[in-house]
């Protein structure tokens, strides 16, 4: 009898402590199985979790009729608070998406920024959110006439492991359940199957001799006829369907690659903002169009005294830039401002 007895405890201890170790692995299953409605592959968001680091709580609040909806992961911190591994955000009112561009382009809006990759229409801006601008076909069209649409970001927490494709997949599949959830109807998105942008803004972009540039979305400007243009390189920061994007000229200094000129592409009214003073003049080196029935804005920055690209070339570089963007989303002619 005492031999029994001794087993079953044993058997009991060694099964507590076995649901004892199992319990964070339980638990960070349960998790990640119902954070935004169950809508994220487990797979992905695992591997954007570092090794041992154990989920503590999911949040998911949305509401259709503000067109909102939000959704967190979060983990215990070294110092014991809580800390967000993943953070998701989908807004359709206008108002929600101004508020969100304004605070990636403060001031003039020639933030950093880094293009996603072809086919998901984005970015990635200097605050580290990425940004997904989707045309919702069936939420119809705002009190203006223009078509509305939904704003979708994703923020990665400090401990979160940079697997682009991991992060991709799981953008992506937010970006499509937030569509159906708040009744926006966009054409579904997929995972593109090569090369992946950055999901970070972590360092400057690597910038190409302009004669190596001419098949990247900046290319015109390695025919621009620039002075002395083997002493040039080139940063191609443009995805053809995201809200924003930019072109950035490099020439050598001390050994290093600093940035000389940028030219910027916004779209939306909200750019408005971007092109215009505190007066409400617009600025010089501006240019404006119509795509889609809202407004484009295009600026160009540049160094002073950049020799041989002086405020004729500069213009005639804003020109050349606002005409492709706007040939290529089918808008109207840009004008040139100042």
């Amino acid at each position: 009898m005492r031999r029994w007895i001794k087993v079953s405890v044993t058997a009991a201890v060694i099964l507590g402590l076995g649901g004892w170790i199992a319990a964070p692995y339980a638990q960070d299953w349960w998790l990640v199985r119902n954070v935004c409605d169950g809508a994220l592959p487990g797979d992905a968001v695992r591997r954007i979790a570092p090794d041992g680091l154990h989920f503590t709580d999911e949040q998911t609040d949305r509401s259709r009729e503000l067109g909102d909806y939000r959704c967190f992961l979060a983990y215990e911190g070294d110092d014991g608070d809580e800390a967000q591994l993943l953070h998701l955000q989908a807004y359709t009112r206008r108002d929600d998406q101004d508020r969100r561009f304004f605070s990636s382009f403060p001031e003039e809006g020639f933030s950093e920024q880094a293009p996603l990759a072809d086919g998901v229409p984005g970015f990635v801006d200097s605050g580290g959110y990425l940004q997904i601008l989707l045309t919702c076909p069936d939420l119809g069209k705002d009190a203006e006439g223009r078509k509305r649409s939904l704003l979708v970001r994703g923020w990665l927490g400090r401990e979160a492991v940079l697997d682009r494709r991991a992060v991709y997949e799981t953008l992506v599949a937010f970006a499509n359940s937030a569509s159906d959830r708040t009744g926006c109807g966009a054409e579904p998105l997929e995972v593109p199957a090569g090369e992946l942008g950055p999901v970070k803004i972590e360092r400057e972009p690597e910038p190409v001799p302009l004669a190596e540039a001419g098949d990247t979305a900046c290319g015109l400007l390695a025919k621009a006829g620039l002075p002395r243009p083997s002493e040039w390189r080139l940063a191609s920061l443009l995805n053809e369907a995201a809200p924003s994007g930019r072109c950035d000229l490099y020439t050598e200094e001390a050994g290093d690659w600093r940035k000389r000129l940028t030219l910027v592409a916004w779209y939306g009214d909200w750019s408005n903002r971007l092109a215009v003073d505190e007066d409400g003049v617009r600025r010089p080196g501006t240019a404006t169009a119509r795509c889609d029935g809202e407004a484009a804005n295009f600026a160009v920055s540049a160094s002073d005294e950049l020799p041989g690209v002086g405020r004729a070339k500069q213009r005639e570089l804003l020109e050349s830039f606002a005409r492709e963007r706007t040939r290529l989303r089918g808008c109207s002619d840009p004008v040139l401002t100042g």
